[in-house]
């Protein structure tokens, strides 16, 4: 392995096991892939027919905000899924959530200015804040209170450290935890009154197993919102997502687009407005992963890992390894070397307390999970 940066980027975990995974596979053995947060069904079937149709005639850009229909569309869902109107002018069409992260850093803080996020949180916030100059704050949360963000935690972290922006997500990755409507409501009242900017990331929205999520935007407007097509809509690697921006930040998020990214990719657009109109096909899915998780929380607790109750949503468990080691790194790469079950290392997540770790994703089939559990079964005995 090379050397890494001395500015505190690390490698995403989960994508090194991914590759060790796929090395594996090529010499013939089988993998169960619980590694990656990756819906195991395609999008639904009339979004890539959809696709074959506009392929011969979609080889241009888009506008910069993204297609009319597109933003149309999102301004419906909003509407009917949350009762909230969003002007489309303020829905930007983005190259997944990740560009949307970008674009949001640069669009709301000065360079230099500091974030506050989640740990244990997505590594990819930690790498992209350092990648780009930007300081950090991390504010721990803890299993005993289901690793839910409170607005007192958001206050102590200020109180220590001050910040001008805080990223957050419910449900989150790796824990799946998600906040009530009342938690996000005290979330918001911190981040206002602290004049803490909110960046939400709702990219597990739909994935509440609980009830309907709630978005930031049924409690302010001048919160940043990040969504994407990759998890509910099943489209990761279609790499499409959105924002909704306030008012005072559209023109300049537009002109950082223009530039960083021209437009989302232009079939990619076409397949997410058809995608929105998919929600039946999303729910079957959604249906699906929850039976796996209640299989999956079930086996973990028998084979011994540390395990609260089920995520609140999302597709994943995060899952203490204690009683088996204290090397999360070490653990997921003989687990996936002798045992073929690919799983990702709590450091991904947690560089301070993630070696007690370990993030299965349940996104994939009922099959692969069984088996994941019976070859896990055999290794720690």
């Amino acid at each position: 392995m090379t050397d890494l940066p001395t500015d505190g980027l690390m490698p995403f975990h989960a994508m090194e096991i991914l590759k060790r995974a796929k090395a594996i596979e090529a010499t013939g053995r089988n993998v169960c892939h619980l590694e990656v947060g990756e819906p195991g069904s395609p999008p639904a079937p009339r979004v890539i027919e959809a696709v074959a149709r506009a392929l011969p005639q979609a080889q241009g850009y888009t506008n910069a905000k993204g297609l009319a229909e597109l933003r149309d569309g999102l301004a419906h869902y909003y509407e009917e899924q949350h009762s909230v109107a969003v002007d489309p002018d303020s829905i930007l069409a983005t190259m997944g959530s990740s560009a949307g992260f970008i674009i949001a850093f640069h669009t709301a803080f000065r360079p230099g200015a500091r974030i506050a996020i989640t740990r244990p949180g997505y590594p990819a916030y930690v790498n992209t804040l350092l990648g780009l100059g930007f300081g950090m704050v991390e504010i721990p949360l803890e299993a005993a209170n289901g690793w839910r963000l409170t607005g007192a935690d958001i206050a102590a972290a200020h109180a220590a450290t001050p910040f001008e922006g805080l990223l957050f997500a419910s449900p989150a990755n790796p824990t799946g935890a998600a906040v009530d409507r009342a938690g996000l409501a005290d979330i918001v009242t911190t981040c206002r009154r602290l004049g803490v900017r909110l960046i939400s990331d709702e990219i597990y929205h739909g994935l509440d197993y609980r009830g309907p999520s709630v978005s930031a935007l049924e409690l302010t407007r001048d919160a940043i919102v990040i969504n994407s097509f990759s998890k509910y809509y099943c489209m990761t690697g279609w790499r499409i997502g959105w924002m909704v921006l306030p008012d005072d930040l559209v023109r300049r998020a537009e002109i950082l687009q223009q530039n960083l990214f021209i437009s989302a990719p232009t079939l990619s657009q076409i397949a997410a407005t058809v995608a929105l109109g998919e929600r039946d096909y999303a729910e079957e899915q959604k249906a699906a992963y929850a039976v796996n998780r209640g299989l999956l929380d079930h086996g973990l607790h028998t084979l011994g890992f540390d395990i609260g109750s089920p995520a609140d949503g999302a597709f994943y468990a995060y899952a203490g390894i204690s009683r088996f080691s204290n090397d999360s790194l070490r653990f997921c790469e003989r687990l996936l070397d002798e045992a073929g079950v690919a799983a990702t290392p709590g450091i991904d997540f947690d560089r301070v307390g993630g070696n007690r770790y370990v993030r299965f994703s349940y996104a994939g089939t009922r099959d692969s999970i069984e088996l994941a559990l019976q070859r896990m079964a055999g290794f720690l005995q």
